[in-house]
């Protein structure tokens, strides 16, 4: 029988978890260490993070569903399709095989999408005089973060905008509806299949998605109302620590 204080904890990283995804994704590193403190093992955390995000994610996307266009010239629906069947690769090989090397490289490629936030635009302009970015590259990097937003996960979101800023010169806050919407159809083809194979604690899940829910439709409108520096500011600094935690984490 879960105890009233493992509700509570788990409802409270729901919270910050759904809120965080939906104004600068990250929201991982709140339930994931929550989920470990409560005696969950890394998979079974993963994916029980996986599901309750998942819901809040979705009330996210709605919420700025009158603000999704195409990104860099691809469709939202094409790209949803691509996150997709990525998401679905990504979990079942998160189900196969172990993490630990792809573990070791998660921090860099945290690492990368902080420059890319932090310098972004002038890169993007640097790259676009010099090769041609076409929708067929955004299509293939789409791809790839679907199956990572599958096998894990974090920190997808953060790494979504930076691909949106480098390769279709997009601003942080422009890409709230693609993104959030991206983030939720990779959660949802990872749900399939961690719900399929029993990875999923429910009694820890059910209060963090309740937690999710509600977070993500307040981050969702508190993203509306900022302006773009603060929602610039608040992805560097979610960016930089998330980049540090999963350093320490991998290398500590």
């Amino acid at each position: 029988m879960i105890e009233g204080g493992a509700i509570a904890l788990a409802a409270a990283a729901g919270l910050a978890g759904g809120a965080m995804n939906a104004l600068a994704g990250g929201g991982t590193f709140a339930t994931m260490p929550a989920l470990l403190g409560l005696g969950a093992p890394a998979n079974v955390a993963n994916a029980t993070s996986n599901i309750a995000l998942m819901p809040g994610a979705w009330a996210s996307a709605w919420a700025f569903r009158d603000e999704l266009r195409p990104v860099g010239g691809v469709s939202v629906r094409v790209l949803a399709a691509i996150t997709f069947a990525g998401g679905l690769a990504g979990s079942v090989l998160l189900v196969a095989t172990p993490g630990r090397a792809f573990d070791m490289i998660v921090p860099w490629l945290l690492l990368v999408a902080f420059l890319a936030i932090a310098f972004g635009r002038r890169a993007g302009d640097w790259l676009r005089d010099r090769v041609t970015i076409g929708p067929s590259t955004l299509m293939v990097v789409q791809a790839v973060l679907g199956t990572y937003g599958g096998y894990f996960g974090g920190g997808v979101g953060i790494m979504t905008t930076a691909t949106y800023g480098l390769l279709a010169g997009e601003s942080v806050r422009s890409m709230f509806a693609p993104r959030t919407l991206m983030l939720a159809v990779a959660n949802l083809a990872a749900a399939l299949v961690f719900v399929a194979t029993g990875l999923v604690r429910w009694e820890l899940c059910l209060p963090m998605l309740a937690g999710g829910l509600v977070g993500g439709w307040l981050g969702a409108s508190l993203g509306k109302a900022l302006p773009a520096p603060a929602v610039r500011g608040w992805t560097l600094l979610v960016t930089a620590a998330t980049t540090i935690v999963f350093f320490v984490r991998a290398y500590g």
